[in-house]
């Protein structure tokens, strides 16, 4: 299974904003980001003409780095999201927020993407009373998420549920922290992801 497996940080640097892919790091001082605004790389603080290209690959690659999804995966994302009533940008957030890792991390039962897409594949999560092993794996409204119950005690999981309770979690999501358990309400609608991205970006790149 490819994927990332370099520095996340210079994917913030790059992308000039927080991805929120080292959990609490991002959340402190001692972010990269904060540090340095500029892009990684020997010609990161030179000037860059903008282009219309440039500004709808930028969108692309951060939301697509953001869920920590590769590109050819990004891209039939995208073509479900066209193929579904509604707006395309809008389908594409949809099916990225229903991601099972994804829904991990809002949950709090992991720091970050990347550690929810590790308990997923580790088989300590299970979706309605199964397990479910596919970070991709699709969450429909209705469904119930919980930790594996011989899991409960994993450092990492305590810690980050600790860290979300003062946080609190997106309005579309229900979640009992003592039992780590968790309920997805209803497919989440615009307003109610709190996402910076500008999704007609995207959908103008890849109508080019």
């Amino acid at each position: 299974m490819a994927r990332y497996k370099e520095a996340v940080c210079r994917l913030c640097r790059r992308e000039g904003e927080k991805l929120f892919l080292k959990g609490e790091k991002c959340y402190t001082n001692k972010c990269p980001v904060e540090k340095r605004t500029y892009p990684p790389g020997q010609h990161g603080q030179g000037r860059r003409k903008a282009t219309d290209y440039g500004m709808h690959l930028r969108e692309k690659q951060k939301v697509r780095r953001m869920y920590g999804v590769l590109e050819k995966q990004f891209r039939r994302y995208y073509e479900v999201a066209n193929r579904r009533p509604g707006v395309t940008g809008e389908n594409l957030l949809q099916v990225l927020e229903c991601r099972l890792d994804n829904i991990v991390y809002r949950m709090g039962f992991a720091p970050s993407r990347p550690a929810a897409r590790q308990l997923v594949l580790h088989g300590h999560i299970r979706v309605n009373g199964r397990k479910v092993d596919i970070p991709s794996y699709e969450v429909r409204a209705g469904d119930i998420v919980a930790v594996k119950e011989g899991s409960r005690n994993i450092p990492l999981i305590k810690s980050s549920i600790e860290a979300a309770a003062s946080r609190g979690v997106p309005e579309w999501l229900e979640v009992d922290w003592e039992q780590q358990t968790g309920k997805v309400l209803a497919v989440p609608t615009r307003e109610q992801m709190d996402l910076a991205v500008q999704e007609h970006l995207i959908v103008e790149h890849y109508s080019r």
